[in-house]
């Protein structure tokens, strides 16, 4: 690493372009900016015409949503053009001058670097001048709450950033509206912390106290008169409520964790005494209670057993080579105590990983498993021959179909796989081909009976995009 002592370090900028002369940096170029307030900050130059060097029309890119118009700038350094790696290898060198400091020239003092392996960190949002590892110059605005361990140096579009190995030494530059903005909330959050240190408790809203759970219980007796089976448990598998200090004073309100580094508590606001909260709660949590039905939910039993052999049977009918050892292999089913009420959970290699399942009747349990079944059957059978159907410009509820593929099954079985997407995301899925749809003779009755699986409003291709295509029909063998 370099020798030079960076709390020392000054940097001096000597060679700035003024914007009034046309002076304008190459198209990409990262600089050093002075605007017209003589505040200092960077970016990346993004013309609006690319081809005119001369042109002082564009903006210059700091960030995703984050630029400066050529209008706020009045002098540009550039930061690409120089590498200081020589200099920093030298432990005697304290000041670095950035083109010849001459008489009656613009310069720019920056120092008072820090390092983040001292653990210096620059304030959330804040824009600062960096010296990168390789001794190159570069700036960018500081984010703690990245993915990257730490926190990044965001410095272009779409979250391009420096991660803290890259930086040798920064130096914060002017303060903008993002770290204002920043600096408000973080006054805001202090603010909030101290109010809620001691928070005022209304006697009318609290007359039960400040424990959740004797709301929920007095709920609970009132909803045991409709709903004998109903428990705590059940009514919380809807987000539940939970009495929190919120500006200063005790409210009902929802947990939805935390944000930028402020708690987000959503007040409930339907009422103004202890009784009609409960109310609420009543009303709010009845759907979730209603659909726990012991006798709906565990209509064959508790035996989870029962279930899986129904499950197997089911997908056995039209996946043919499915067996229990294919079956084995998905993830593992069970009815168990949680929280004190029975559920339907799974796992994949250890049970004390539960996935509790949403399952508001036996019936939905079987089809969770069935189709778990369904998708563990089509990766044990290899696909032996593809045809991928042409088509054109195909949109979907506004996603673009991309793939229509079938596929011949090791065991003379077929499967279709539809691939979709937007300018950003996208989805692909797989359909078997149940027997039933070949025991048609002929390949328009065929299609009528496809597309009640795949039908074409829903993933692209209709009948008459099918019928006429003679490769699809020898392929499926008509």
């Amino acid at each position: 690493m370099f020798k030079c002592d960076y709390k020392k370090l000054r940097l001096s900028f000597n060679e700035f372009h003024d914007v009034k002369a046309n002076d304008m940096p190459e198209y990409g170029e990262f600089c050093l900016l002075e605007l017209k307030d003589r505040r200092h900050t960077a970016g990346k130059w993004y013309p609006n015409d690319y081809r005119n060097k001369k042109s002082v029309s564009g903006h210059f890119g700091r960030g995703t949503a984050d630029t400066v118009d050529i209008g706020e700038v009045s002098k540009w350094h550039s930061l690409d053009r120089y590498d200081l790696t020589e200099c920093l290898e030298d432990e005697e060198v304290n000041h670095i001058n950035l083109g010849p400091e001459k008489e009656d020239i613009h310069s720019f003092l920056i120092k008072n670097f820090k390092s983040l392996k001292e653990k210096k960190y620059p304030k959330e949002e804040q824009y600062c001048l960096l010296i990168l590892s390789s001794g190159k110059l570069a700036a960018g605005r500081w984010d703690l709450f990245s993915k990257e361990k730490g926190g990044t140096f965001i410095y272009a579009s779409a979250l391009a950033c420096y991660s803290m190995e890259e930086v040798w030494a920064w130096s914060p530059l002017s303060s903008d509206e993002f770290f204002e903005a920043e600096e408000e909330l973080e006054r805001e959050r202090k603010k909030e912390k101290k109010l809620n240190q001691n928070p005022s408790c209304d006697l009318d809203l609290f007359k039960y106290g400040t424990n959740i759970n004797v709301y929920y219980e007095k709920a609970l007796e009132k909803l045991k008169k409709e709903y004998p089976w109903a428990t705590v448990t059940q009514m919380k598998k809807r987000t539940p409520y939970v009495i929190a200090p919120l500006h200063g004073k005790y409210v009902f309100g929802q947990d939805n964790g935390t944000f930028m580094g402020s708690k987000i508590i959503d007040e409930w606001t339907g009422g103004s005494t202890a009784d009609e909260f409960i109310d609420y709660l009543c009303e709010y949590t009845k759907e979730s209670v209603k659909n726990s039905d012991p006798e709906v939910k565990f209509r064959l039993g508790t035996d989870a057993s029962v279930y899986l052999k129904i499950a197997f049977d089911n997908v056995k009918k039209n996946y043919r080579w499915f067996d229990k050892k294919i079956a084995e292999k998905t993830c593992h089913y069970a009815i168990r105590q949680v929280d004190g009420d029975l559920e339907f959970v799974k796992w994949y290699k250890d049970d004390k990983d539960l996935t509790v399942l949403d399952c508001s009747s036996a019936e939905r349990f079987l089809e969770i498993v069935e189709y778990d079944y369904q998708e563990e059957a089509l990766r044990a059978n290899p696909v032996v021959a593809v045809y991928a159907v042409p088509f054109g410009r195909v949109e979907i509820h506004g996603w673009y179909l991309e793939k229509y593929v079938f596929s011949k099954l090791r065991t003379g079985d077929y499967k279709v796989t539809v691939q979709a997407g937007d300018r950003v995301t996208g989805g692909t899925r797989d359909f078997f081909i149940t027997p039933y749809c070949f025991e048609a003779k002929t390949y328009e009755e065929f299609l009528d009976r496809y597309l009640e699986i795949v039908p074409g409003r829903s993933f692209g291709l209709f009948k008459e995009d099918l019928l006429l295509n003679n490769e699809l029909k020898k392929f499926l063998g008509y």
